[in-house]
């Protein structure tokens, strides 16, 4: 019954380092997490904690976990009728597993579109759609075009 109860317990504060360890690991640089508010009918793009950004240095695209994170965004256009930059998405491969994986750099274009008015503001207009396209290299499993509906 001891053994049994210290190798759970030891089980469950490994469980815990590895969750923090991966938490940190996959957070956002505290530059991208300070919002940049829109002004006046600019549309804004809305993240995964529903923040409000326009013109975003780094944008994250998979928030349960980090594994896909939009960098370095140079923005040539942000109207009304959508945004473009250009940038790098670095992928998590996962392999073997996620925790375990690397993180590759794809250089991309990505384009923002379908502004509608945001259900938590409705007097602000964000985008709806984001799509990337890969230059050369891309992600295993991905088209050279993807595109994403976005938080709102």
């Amino acid at each position: 019954m001891r053994g049994s109860l210290v190798g759970t317990t030891v089980t469950l504060a490994a469980g815990a380092l590895l969750t923090a360890a991966m938490t940190t690991a996959s957070a956002v640089p505290p530059a991208a997490t300070a919002p940049r508010h829109g002004h006046g009918s600019q549309p804004v793009l809305v993240d995964c904690r529903w923040q409000r950004t326009v013109r975003p240095d780094d944008f994250l695209l998979a928030c349960g976990d980090g594994n896909s994170l939009l960098t370095g965004l140079r923005w040539s256009e942000w109207a009304p009728g959508g945004a473009t930059a250009v940038g790098v998405n670095m992928v998590n491969d996962c392999k073997p597993y996620c925790a375990a994986g690397a993180f590759h750099s794809y250089p991309v274009t990505v384009r923002l579109d379908g502004p509608e008015p945001w259900k938590k503001h409705p007097y602000v207009q964000r985008y709806t759609r984001m799509s990337l396209t890969y230059a050369d290299d891309r992600p295993e499993g991905y088209h050279r075009v993807m595109t994403y509906p976005l938080w709102g």
